[in-house]
């Protein structure tokens, strides 16, 4: 048996802040920001949590596919930014659903964390462990930035992503996956501090601090590998994917896998114009983007692919 996304969902916060909103806080512009990234907006938590964003995207999955909550066996969250460190979010959202029969818990993976999810997903109905499985790709990225730092804070945003996969004859080819811990700091956020009444820890910087050149690098030489590995293992060819769904980080990045994979850009749908990087819930968001516009139809091969902080990659080539 595969796995097989039969339902997807996603929320943003009613708050969108456009480039020129920034441009009146700091030092930024419109120009500077969409030359640079193709990011035109992103949408911001007030009064959203993970946990409700996370929620809303599961209730439109479940509801697409035809499912009610008690029906889920396990829910997996990916996200580095949950509301608590404990309870998981995974388990926030098994309380909000109702979904007492599933067993949960979080994955961290950072912006590869929804595809880690969805390998694993796959992997336990495959041993038939598991038979319907809601995968969360969720987070609440604007409280880790630093705001004062304009050449991290503009890239990214808040929002949630959501795939029910059960399991069935078609879906999942091939998954890989892989991580360089050896670079993981060139993207890093601070937890924090060792601190008790036998040790008084050094204050951490518990923002998110990136070095955009070591991962613009590491993403156009790695992602079009791992998405090469992932299609081998299928025995598929490029010309035979009808759509390729990465990770949202920047439109240069997306545009070199494209070249480097040989492939149109036209098979390399965007929301990062809208929604800026979201991490785990950057590939489920976008899933949802095309599943709803109807540019998918039953049958068709799409290439997932995710890549970031860890460092992390993963890909996943599915039927649709």
């Amino acid at each position: 048996m595969r796995a097989r996304i039969v339902g997807t969902g996603s929320s943003l916060p009613k708050l969108r802040v456009s480039n020129d909103d920034l441009g009146k806080i700091m030092d930024t512009s419109d120009e500077w920001i969409r030359s640079r990234t193709g990011i035109q907006a992103r949408h911001l938590a007030v009064e959203e949590t993970t946990t409700s964003m996370s929620v809303a995207a599961a209730r439109q999955a479940l509801v697409q596919a035809g499912m009610e909550p008690q029906e889920l066996d396990l829910i997996i969250a990916a996200t580095v930014s949950a509301d608590h460190i404990v309870p998981p979010l995974s388990c926030e959202v098994q309380r909000e659903l109702g979904a007492s029969r599933a067993a949960a818990f979080d994955l961290g993976a950072a912006c590869s964390g929804f595809l880690f999810a969805l390998n694993t997903a796959q992997v336990y109905i495959q041993s038939g462990m598991y038979q319907k499985i809601l995968i969360i790709g969720a987070e609440t990225l604007s409280k880790l930035m630093d705001w004062s730092d304009r050449s991290t804070c503009v890239l990214f945003g808040d929002g949630a992503g959501a795939a029910v996969v059960c399991a069935d004859e078609d879906g999942i080819y091939a998954g890989v996956q892989g991580s360089d811990g050896a670079k993981g700091m060139v993207l890093a956020c601070g937890g924090r501090p060792l601190e008790h009444p036998f040790v008084s820890g050094e204050p951490g910087h518990p923002y998110v601090q990136m070095d955009g050149q070591a991962v613009y690098k590491f993403a156009v030489r790695t992602v079009p590998a791992c998405i090469s590995q992932a299609l081998e293992q299928a025995g598929t060819a490029p010309e035979e994917i009808s759509l390729f769904l990465l990770h949202q980080a920047n439109q240069r990045i997306i545009e070199a896998v494209a070249k480097r994979l040989k492939q149109p850009i036209e098979k390399f749908p965007v929301c990062l114009a809208e929604c800026g990087n979201l991490s785990a819930a950057s590939v489920p968001v976008l899933l949802d983007y095309v599943n709803r516009g109807h540019k998918l139809s039953n049958g068709d091969k799409i290439v997932l692919a995710g890549f970031g902080a860890g460092l992390t990659w993963g890909a996943a080539v599915l039927s649709w």
